[in-house]
């Protein structure tokens, strides 16, 4: 039997012990806020799916090589709860690990996971650098030139609004409206 479910402050603290890029935790930090929102509009536990998305690439500024691997060891040394390791190990599917996304929260954190990557790049080259004038309009626009944001793949993307049932854009007004909620503190308001 796992552990308590951790908190807020430690699930972030042990981020920051891992990270010290702002990107990534800023990354870390839109991936939280976009699955708060989610966790909300699904009735789900806004607490957890929070915390596994702060905590989804723990391991990739230390361990890139090792990425998820490396966070599911080090998630159940400090004795996390199997689901989020699960969610966590999940988000990284075909990718580089084999655990395919199963529940709603875990195919949540697939979908969006990228999505605020290229979401965030859209935001670096408005002249307002604000998320909160963005539409999902102006995101797929520059989801059609391929060479923009290259690295935010558009395949796994897909792939996770397939699983959720949506539409790319509805997906994409959500992870905007997701991110809207932590602008100031990821640096996009």
């Amino acid at each position: 039997m796992s552990n308590n479910p951790p908190t807020r402050d430690e699930a972030f603290a042990l981020l920051k012990e891992f990270n010290t890029s702002d990107s990534l935790i800023n990354h870390a930090l839109a991936v939280e806020a976009t699955m708060r929102y989610m966790a909300r509009k699904h009735g789900e536990d806004e607490q957890k799916w929070g915390i596994i998305g702060l905590v989804h690439d723990l391991d990739y500024e230390t361990f890139p090589e090792q990425h998820c691997k490396k966070t599911e060891e080090i998630l159940r040394d400090r004795g996390w709860p199997e689901e989020y390791i699960r969610a966590v190990v999940a988000h990284g599917w075909g990718v580089c690990t084999e655990v395919e996304p199963q529940s709603l929260l875990e195919k949540t954190l697939y979908a969006v996971d990228e999505l605020t990557g290229l979401i965030t790049a859209c935001v670096l080259v408005r002249p307002s650098k604000s998320v909160m004038d963005l539409t999902a309009k102006s995101v797929r626009k520059k989801w059609k030139q391929k060479s923009f944001a290259a690295g935010a793949d558009r395949e796994v993307i897909t792939k996770g609004a397939e699983m959720l049932g949506v539409e790319i854009s509805d997906l994409i007004s959500d992870v905007i409206a997701g991110m809207r909620e932590a602008a100031p503190e990821i640096g996009l308001a």
